[in-house]
């Protein structure tokens, strides 16, 4: 039986789009079964409908409160069944409540080699500082902001005088290369959580997760 996937997106969804690519493959163990935006202009909605997959918008400006919002959020993806729920750009800080119902099954993906630049304006703040290497983590989201254990990194080359829109574009490059197959290790079961670590194929994986220096 193949593993639900639910992705939750605000914004263009080439991560979204990269998924559904990955999900064309005869051997690819998951199909995406819903696509949930906090707005209604996003891009990868059209994305998702272009794919026949069915979408949902719920708008933060419609609740008073975080918990509230997060509440309805719960109650909307729990409506498709999802194994695996899915962070693209998904620009909300989640509540503790949140982040509790969907532990173990719940991964985002950040623009930097995590630790490092958790946060926003990562690809400007590895230029500013200097740095000669940036890139990308897959993580499992805890209720700490950007610092769950960190399951699968790529690097690229910062060269001098890159602005952060040429940076940017070569990090998207490796997001769409990895955050499918982070996918497809949880659909398989070869990858958990278990005590705030990830675990992938019963071995626990490093700080800066699994074969960082490839």
């Amino acid at each position: 039986m193949s593993c639900r996937i639910l992705v939750l997106i605000s914004g263009s969804g080439t991560n979204l789009q990269a998924i559904i690519d990955a999900c064309k493959s005869p051997d690819y163990p998951g199909q995406v079964v819903g696509v949930l935006s906090n707005k209604a202009d996003a891009y990868g909605l059209e994305r998702a409908a272009n794919a026949n997959i069915a979408t949902t918008t719920l708008s933060h400006r419609d609740f008073a409160t975080r918990e509230a919002y997060d509440d309805a959020l719960m109650a909307a993806i729990d409506k498709y069944q999802p194994d695996v729920v899915v962070l693209a750009g998904f620009m909300r800080i989640l509540t503790p409540a949140f982040v509790q119902h969907y532990q173990g099954r719940l991964v985002n993906i950040h623009p930097s080699l995590l630790p490092k630049y958790q946060g926003l304006n990562t690809h400007q703040r590895a230029i500013d500082a200097g740095d000669d290497e940036h890139g990308v983590s897959v993580h499992f989201v805890t209720e700490e902001l950007d610092g769950g254990p960190v399951i699968l990194q790529a690097k690229v080359p910062v060269f001098e005088n890159d602005t952060a829109d040429e940076l940017a574009a070569r990090v998207h490059e490796q997001e769409h290369r990895i955050y499918p197959l982070v996918v497809k290790w949880l659909c398989q079961g070869r990858l958990k959580m278990v005590d705030e670590k990830a675990i992938l194929d019963d071995t626990p994986l490093p700080m800066s997760g699994y074969a960082s220096e490839e």
